[in-house]
């Protein structure tokens, strides 16, 4: 099987959280206020999870015969994650919330990738994504407890 959709799925996938990281690595540099100490290094951890992802998930295109994007170019032409040159009159709620929104991405884009390996029936990947997932909306839950919302996915 050519396992088309899930190579798209992937690819999107590899893109989307590149830029996500470069997302997550802008609000680290760009905070400031109250909460700052605990969220500096929290967004270092947020990078490590979806860096961790996007190996996985790029690893695993080029086991079943894809090839990942690469390039910055790439990314920012296939990637559906906003990425606008920071300034600092952005509160960290503003910054949060735009965190907030691209993990809320990646969990609807997982979720397609968990019916595209369905349809295509490649377990392996369709684990890889519910994984995924699954730690994608854990994160959207402290980030909204932080911004004191109740979860709701």
């Amino acid at each position: 099987m050519s396992r088309e959709k899930t190579k798209a799925v992937l690819n999107q996938s590899v893109s989307d959280l590149s830029k996500a990281a470069a997302l997550v690595h802008q609000v680290h540099w760009y905070l400031r206020g109250p909460g700052f100490m605990k969220l500096h290094p929290k967004m270092d951890e947020l990078m490590d999870g979806l860096n961790s992802h996007l190996d996985v998930l790029s690893e695993r295109l080029i086991t079943i015969g894809g090839s990942p994007v690469s390039t910055l170019k790439e990314f920012d032409e296939l990637s559906n994650i906003e990425l606008e040159t920071a300034t600092w009159d952005k509160t960290t709620e503003e910054r949060l919330t735009e965190v907030v929104k691209a993990y809320k991405y990646l969990s609807d884009l997982f979720q397609e990738g968990v019916h595209a390996t369905d349809e295509e029936d490649d377990d392996v990947t369709n684990g890889l994504f519910a994984d995924a997932k699954g730690d994608i909306e854990k994160t959207i839950w402290m980030l909204e407890s932080e911004l004191g919302l109740a979860p709701g996915l």
